[in-house]
């Protein structure tokens, strides 16, 4: 009979949470098991606005601890990944019928102060008549502000934690469910099937942490066979994506008539991402999607404002997701807290720790603490770390990207600009393990449009756990907004291939 691998922590859950966790844990010499049902960022960790930030809006829920630390993650995750993560300038309009001026004045000077802002500009006033930040915006609001954040790729956020927590020693397992964990003898029995080929596995566990997002509570109930005082909201977040309809590199962030705020950001340069709506959802996570009447609310936060008027006709694609926020008891699901809540059940002896909540900016911090509470069951538990410790592809001189864009550059030269920067972008450093020995870009292999080429495909299914065209599409990439249905599908008949799917 074959022994039941012994691990000291098994994560459920591959979204930045889990991949977090996973990456932090492996990091202090713990082994580790990371299993999510689908692929990585499946769920709502790519269907963020893609925002590294400190909540700007949060100041008017009182919620200073939580933007304060927020903002000083955004200075660490720009520092430990610069490729994915990059400044961005926010032009705030201001509406007098909304929030007064000396108000967002005032949450702008504390948001500038609150993390000890290093790197980013502050806050300036515009004068969006004179101003070209305003050439966009309706001639009845003069007034505007400018303030800094991030951009950040969510999905691949996710995918460079759960890879360097593999390079780190953990086992990463995708589209594999826990489809059981009980606690025999002081530790966890879990059990694990994979969704393709149907194979159970076996791992004894001395800790389990549950980081399954909207299915925190389906794994307590149904995998664990336990409960929790606590409960996560589901509130479901929309975006679309239409043709970019200004110049300049800048976002806008723009105020409803309802108080919410509605942020338009540029998105792979020629498109603008704009979001998010804020409703509560109580159907399934897996069956959310975007409804017309959000689609709209939305067109008219824009048309409010800018003088190019949207129309659905305009809208290339949607994506929605569900936020898993703490219940805090908040009626406006606006007003419920982002914050993130832990839950230690060590009855029985075999502790879970559940994760409840969060977002994408605090998750090395919530990984961090996270450890810190269970810290106690692995007394062999290494020290804090990550917050120096570059991502995959993010260690560059001074963490700069631009000096690294001119060493690619320089390195490939026959590299067309558009796809050094595609590579720059998601990879970094990394990027010589998909050109390899290549010196011009037949060498790349097949070119199924856009920048996608067949050396990426394959790097992604060797390195990266892509499985499925869209693991590839749409998560590890967003090829799919730059290519046809017909190149779709011509990639999605090159990659099922056999030789492909084995390699």
């Amino acid at each position: 009979m074959t022994d039941i691998p012994k691990v000291d922590l098994f994560v459920i859950g591959g979204g930045i949470n889990g991949a977090g966790m996973a990456r932090d844990a492996a990091g202090r010499g713990l082994s580790v098991v990371l299993c999510e049902k689908d692929d990585l960022a499946e769920g709502t960790s790519s269907r963020s606005g893609k925002l590294v930030h400190g909540g700007l809006r949060y100041l008017e829920y009182y919620e200073f601890r939580l933007v304060r630390e927020a903002l000083i993650e955004r200075e660490v995750l720009m520092r430990n990944a610069p490729h994915i993560i990059w400044p961005m300038r926010f032009v705030l309009p201001h509406s007098p019928q909304d929030r007064p001026a000396w108000l967002v004045r005032l949450g702008l000077f504390l948001y500038d102060h609150l993390g000890g802002r290093q790197k980013l500009p502050g806050t300036r006033t515009l004068d969006l008549h004179r101003d070209p930040e305003g050439g966009a915006i309706k001639d009845i609001y003069r007034k505007g502000f400018e303030y800094s954040d991030c951009w950040v790729d969510d999905a691949r956020l996710v995918v460079l934690n759960a890879l360097d927590a593999a390079q780190r020693g953990a086992q990463v397992l995708t589209r594999t469910a826990c489809s059981s964990a009980r606690r025999e003898n002081g530790a966890w029995r879990v059990t694990t099937t994979h969704a393709e080929t149907g194979q159970v596995r076996e791992f004894e566990a001395k800790v389990l942490v549950n980081a399954a997002g909207p299915w925190v509570s389906d794994v307590i109930n149904r995998v664990t066979g336990g409960n929790s005082s606590r409960n996560v909201r589901l509130v479901k977040g929309s975006h679309v994506i239409v043709p970019k309809f200004w110049k300049g590199e800048h976002a806008y962030l723009v105020q409803n008539h309802d108080k919410r705020v509605i942020f338009i950001n540029p998105y792979e340069r020629d498109k603008a991402l704009i979001g998010t709506t804020d409703i509560a959802y109580d159907g399934r996570a897996e069956d959310v999607h975007a409804d017309e009447t959000e689609v709209q609310y939305l067109l008219d936060a824009v048309n409010r404002y800018f003088k190019e008027e949207l129309t659905r006709a305009d809208v290339e694609t949607t994506f929605s997701g569900v936020r898993p926020l703490f219940d805090d008891g908040q009626g406006n699901p606006s007003a419920v807290t982002r914050d993130y809540v832990f839950d230690v059940d060590d009855s029985g002896g075999a502790p879970l720790l559940n994760i409840f909540g969060g977002k994408i900016t605090t998750f090395r911090e919530l990984a961090e603490r996270g450890l810190h509470k269970i810290q106690r069951f692995l007394p062999k538990m290494g020290l804090d770390w990550t917050a120096d410790s570059p991502l995959p592809g993010g260690d560059m001189i001074n963490a700069d990207y631009e000096l690294f864009r001119n060493k690619m550059k320089t390195d490939y030269p026959w590299m067309p600009r558009a796809l050094r920067r595609h590579y720059g972008r998601l990879y970094g450093s990394r990027v010589g393990l998909i050109v390899g020995t290549a010196t011009c870009l037949a060498d790349l292999g097949r070119h199924f449009g856009a920048q996608l080429y067949e050396a990426e495909a394959r790097y992604l299914v060797t390195h990266e756990w892509a499985q499925r065209p869209d693991d590839i599409l749409w998560r590890r990439t967003k090829h799919r907004l730059h290519l046809s249905t017909e190149q779709q599908q011509a990639f999605a008949d090159w990659f099922n291939c056999a030789d492909l799917r084995a390699a």
